[in-house]
């Protein structure tokens, strides 16, 4: 059985601990590797290599900082295929949607590379006479950061390149349910050039992460996944002095005007809502159509039918399994409550099986219409391969309904109305909004910005605000004395001061 190591002061250390936790290929239940949870002194070393790292990583030239990470991207490039096959057995996603985790998170590490023109100070001369002020961004310290399974190449290369970058050491606890490819990226920057001690990896579940929430040398804690850890970490790392940034769930909608082109509505419906099998927190949930636009909904049940899942070898399958049986279980019970609420089930993937994949985790595209705010499908993220619709009659409705729901991750609009798609993107209460796109997740050079019940925190993943994030700003405010320069000329020069 393969065991997964830890990594510690830039060595790979199988863990001592007696306590593992299976990893599980969720297309078979085939056990693929075992991942410890780091014992007491392990999780201490990790910490005391971070900390005496820093020491000596943040004297490092800035420049030299970024062109391991211009390294670290052109491996991460040779050897996409590679992570992206590792993804592909550990979490079941279909080859493309695997190779597009490994891809936006290439994009993090680039836009790391930059980080010189992103640390950059700021300098005023002559705030009062003779004296200027100017100020430095200065790295935190030890930063960690706790994934989650959906997303096991990209997530990480949020954090710990821009971390990293700043002149930060970094901890890593990846999810324990896919660490394998989290392991290959760190083998990958070992490989670019980083110094021993500037990233470290530990595994396990809630003991490790809270002796990281309550040690006193992490200065900084990322965080994506459910809402109710995320709100623990983020409660219990504040409490402990420390700076958390927490992603948490979405309920994400798509609003469809009647002067939208119907093709590319159905179109980005189906793809937008069970892709990754719905495993994504910018997967649309809801689309809300206005008007008669309603009239398109059977033509989407139509496409939404001829979907399916299946395993990652097969190129016509749409999406893969879910995560966990537990995950599927719970998805289905979610499916039948909806049907028990009144909600109008026109397709239904429950019970679905996939030829040759018997113990698979599949469960089908379903469409529920009919649906209201009151009922359980819509409050609870399902985070799977379910999509909801619900009517009203103008935008003004729909921009009500959507600032009603507790969550603000992502949203979209589908219209040919310059005037809707201005009017949406300024009054709706949701951090990033694609019009005529369905899933608007920025590129690298802007930030990820969830807003309401989607995040906890000041500032974003990625783009400028993970610098922030990452840094501390130091003010320097100066004056010195034109005697000190006649002071310090020497006999052999001559200065003329007036």
């Amino acid at each position: 059985m393969k065991q997964v190591p830890l990594f510690i002061n830039g060595e790979w250390v199988e863990s001592t601990s007696t306590r593992k936790i299976d990893v599980t290929n969720p297309a078979t239940q085939e056990v693929i590797a075992q991942v410890p949870c780091a014992s007491p002194s392990e999780m201490d070393a990790a910490i005391e290599s971070a900390k005496a790292t820093f020491k000596t990583w943040k004297e490092v030239a800035i420049s030299e900082r970024a062109r391991v990470m211009m390294r670290y991207a052109h491996l991460l490039k040779e050897h996409q295929e590679e992570l992206a096959n590792i993804i592909c057995e550990e979490l079941g996603k279909t080859h493309e949607d695997a190779m597009g985790d490994v891809w936006r998170g290439i994009e993090v590490v680039e836009h790391a590379a930059n980080i010189p023109s992103m640390m950059m100070g700021e300098t005023v001369e002559n705030v009062a006479r003779n004296i200027d002020t100017y100020s430095y961004t200065q790295p935190l310290g030890v930063c960690v950061g706790i994934t989650p399974f959906n997303f096991p190449a990209m997530i990480p290369l949020w954090m710990f390149p821009l971390a990293v970058a700043c002149g930060n050491t970094f901890i890593l606890k990846p999810s324990e349910q896919d660490p394998l490819c989290p392991t290959r990226l760190v083998e990958l920057f070992e490989e670019a050039g980083a110094p021993k001690g500037v990233l470290q990896v530990v595994h396990g579940d809630k003991e490790q992460v809270d002796r990281l929430l309550h040690e006193p040398e992490v200065k900084a804690i990322s965080f994506v996944g459910s809402v109710g850890v995320g709100q623990y970490i983020y409660k219990t790392g504040t409490d402990n002095m420390k700076r958390v940034q927490a992603f948490l769930g979405a309920k994400n909608h798509m609003v469809v005007m009647p002067d939208a082109n119907k093709n590319a509505v159905i179109n980005n419906i189906v793809g937008a809502s069970v892709g990754a099998a719905g495993q994504r927190c910018m997967a649309i949930s809801v689309a809300v159509f206005v008007g008669e636009a309603k009239e398109w909904i059977p033509e989407i049940r139509e496409k939404l039918a001829a979907v399916r899942p299946g395993h990652y070898s097969d190129p016509e399958a749409a999406y893969g399994p879910q995560i966990t049986p537990q995950a599927k279980q719970r998805i289905e019970g979610l499916i039948e409550q909806g049907k028990k609420e009144g909600a109008n089930c026109v397709l239904d993937g429950s019970n679905f099986s996939v030829e040759g994949y018997p113990n698979g985790n599949w469960v089908g595209p379903t469409m529920f219409t009919d649906v209201s705010a009151d009922m359980e499908i819509y409050k609870q993220e399902i985070f799977g391969p379910v999509f909801l619709t619900m009517n009203v009659d103008t935008l003004d409705d729909a921009i009500e309904l959507i600032n009603n729901n507790p969550y603000g991750n992502g949203t979209s609009i589908f219209t040919s109305s310059g005037g809707a798609a201005r009017k949406y993107q300024h009054n709706i209460e949701v951090g990033q909004v694609g019009i005529n796109i369905p899933i608007p997740v920025p590129l690298p050079f802007f930030s990820f910005t969830g807003w309401k019940g989607s995040f906890a925190g000041d500032q974003h993943a990625y783009g400028k605000q993970a610098v922030k994030f990452y840094t501390e700003t130091k003010t320097i405010t100066a004056r010195w004395f034109e005697d000190d320069v006649a002071a310090s000329a020497g006999p052999n020069m001559s200065i003329t001061l007036k």
